[in-house]
């Protein structure tokens, strides 16, 4: 796993960002060991799986689109997933079951709605982090999102 140039001369191995052994926020620098949480959560039954998935699958796809178009402003998507607060936010703080939508169909569109957001702010805004904007605009959409994608009753 090679290094990736990033910004400023900032040098960071992937395999570093995977185990955590760069600077960073409590919680957020170790991928593996939030991997090793989520697992934990979604055996458990404790998490559902659809919103972490949709997550950083939308901040995957949103950054590879972006470092195919201009490799040498944007990053690739394994420094956007495993760098920041992205797994813990997808993994621990988007799936909180009092503020995530309910419905299945409500859980995709929660999770995609966060890593646009995500993106769009990381690429374009003037703030270094994304995760917690995402997480409480989206959480203001949740009883929207549960009222539009509510299933039909059997029968109606």
């Amino acid at each position: 796993m090679g290094l990736v140039k990033f910004g400023h001369n900032l040098n960071i191995n992937y395999r570093d960002l995977f185990i955590g052994n760069v600077s960073g926020s409590l919680g957020e620098t170790s991928a593996l060991a939030l991997l090793i949480g989520g697992a934990y959560l979604l055996v458990r039954k404790t998490i559902d799986w659809r919103i972490p998935s949709a997550y950083t699958g939308t901040v995957l796809i949103i950054s590879f689109i972006a470092s195919l178009v201009a490799p040498d402003v944007y990053a690739g998507p394994l420094f956007h997933v495993l760098a920041g607060g992205l797994l813990i936010g997808a993994i621990f703080m988007a799936t909180d079951p009092v503020t995530s939508p309910v419905t299945k169909m409500g859980r995709w569109i929660f999770g995609i709605g966060c890593g646009l957001i995500t993106m769009i702010i990381r690429l374009w805004g003037g703030l270094p982090e994304g995760v917690m904007y995402s997480i409480l605009l989206m959480n203001a959409l949740s009883p929207l999102l549960n009222r539009m994608t509510r299933p039909r009753r059997y029968g109606t």
